[in-house]
């Protein structure tokens, strides 16, 4: 009894299965053959879940400002203020944060700008001594005492005109904290930066018109 029900299952089976196929055929057809005069209308609503929308895209300029603000102010947070209530010697205290920066600019700064990049060198400018070598890292660390030095200036500047206005003497009117260190720390980097391109454009100019000349 079992067999002949399980033979009859394969006749329906075999019978249903011509209508299967025929019905996907059908199927890829009208797919194949569909326009806007056959097709039915399809509201906008349902037309934006399928949508991926327009990439926004972030220029590389903003990337790289963002990215030096970011290490700068977590240097201070993490050197200049963790470090301030144990460091007595505020010499010894700005030494350590110089090296920290420049650490932190050779082996993590600068390899973001290198693993992020579209291509092999794009984000060079970026970066002061962009070859990774063995002495990038010492100079790494000499470019950021200089840059801790004009942004310990930039703090003094502003705080000697803001006495000189106000006339109060018993307080400090900008204090030292992460997001202003990092604006300062970057902006005097790329002002740097800016200085560096313009001197190798000069020398390539004059390099240029001295062979020029020699023709």
């Amino acid at each position: 009894m079992a067999k002949k029900d399980q033979r009859a299952a394969d006749r329906d089976e075999s019978r249903a299965a011509p209508d299967y196929y025929k019905l996907n055929l059908r199927a890829v057809d009208d797919l194949v053959n569909a326009n806007e005069g056959n097709s039915p209308p399809v509201s906008q609503a349902e037309l934006k879940k399928y949508h991926a929308g327009k990439k926004r895209v972030m220029a590389d300029w903003l990337k790289a400002v963002l990215l030096k603000t970011w290490f700068a102010g977590m240097v201070c947070f993490f050197f200049l203020w963790g470090l301030g209530t144990y460091v007595s010697s505020q010499l010894d205290l700005l030494f350590i944060v110089g090296v920290a920066l420049g650490f932190v600019t050779d082996l993590m700064t600068n390899n973001i700008f290198r693993f992020y990049a579209k291509t092999p060198g794009a984000n060079d400018r970026w970066m002061m001594f962009p070859k990774k070598k063995y002495v990038s890292l010492p100079l790494n660390v000499l470019y950021a005492f200089l840059l801790l030095f004009c942004v310990v200036t930039t703090y003094n500047v502003i705080n000697a005109v803001c006495l000189s206005v106000t006339g109060a003497q018993d307080t400090l009117p900008l204090g030292v904290e992460p997001i202003l260190f990092g604006v300062f720390t970057m902006g005097w980097d790329v002002l740097f930066l800016q200085i560096k391109r313009l001197a190798r454009k000069i020398v390539a100019d004059a390099r240029q018109s001295a062979r020029s000349g020699g023709r």
